[in-house]
């Protein structure tokens, strides 16, 4: 019961930051919130025994990436957003109605697919460390030696972009 309760608190606070991220005006605090929305994301990996992919959530992401994130912001030095028009209500409400009544379809459609779902073993033995490197490691060598070379690749073009000339 307490891994339920704490899901459906992780996914609501998820949703909710992910918003505010969109909502939010100033890049930076858009940029916490997205971190705020990770670290949610990585807690739910936690409630789903995946604890490999949750510490690669926080490390990957929430501390690599967004450290990128924010060096980029502070570097371009962004204010606020620019002032948007008010928004209309009337396409608010006809966008959360179409969100209730798509969900509502995938609901249907899941269900009447009857799927199996996985054993807590199953799920437990996929998400350990030692499957995922041997699967990694084995099945998908090459495709990880190319991710490795294109951020290698970014990595470089990068710094060339945001070298500057001083004469």
């Amino acid at each position: 019961m307490l891994a339920e309760s704490l899901f459906i608190l992780l996914g609501t606070v998820s949703v909710v930051a992910a918003l505010g991220m969109l909502i939010a005006r100033n890049p930076v605090t858009s940029a916490l919130w997205l971190i705020l929305t990770l670290f949610c994301v990585a807690g739910l990996y936690l409630t789903l025994s995946a604890e490999f992919i949750a510490v690669v959530q926080v490390l990957v992401y929430a501390g690599a990436i967004m450290v990128l994130f924010l060096f980029v912001i502070m570097l371009l030095n962004l204010g606020a957003l620019p002032q948007l028009e008010k928004m209309d209500w009337k396409k608010a409400l006809g966008f959360v109605l179409c969100v209730i009544v798509l969900s509502q379809l995938v609901f249907i459609v899941a269900t009447s697919l009857q799927l199996m779902p996985a054993t807590a073993t199953v799920a437990e033995d996929a998400g350990a460390a030692t499957t995922i490197a041997k699967t990694l490691f084995t099945r998908h060598m090459l495709d990880f030696e190319m991710i490795g070379v294109l951020l290698l690749v970014a990595t470089v073009g990068a710094l060339m972009l945001a070298k500057r000339k001083f004469a």
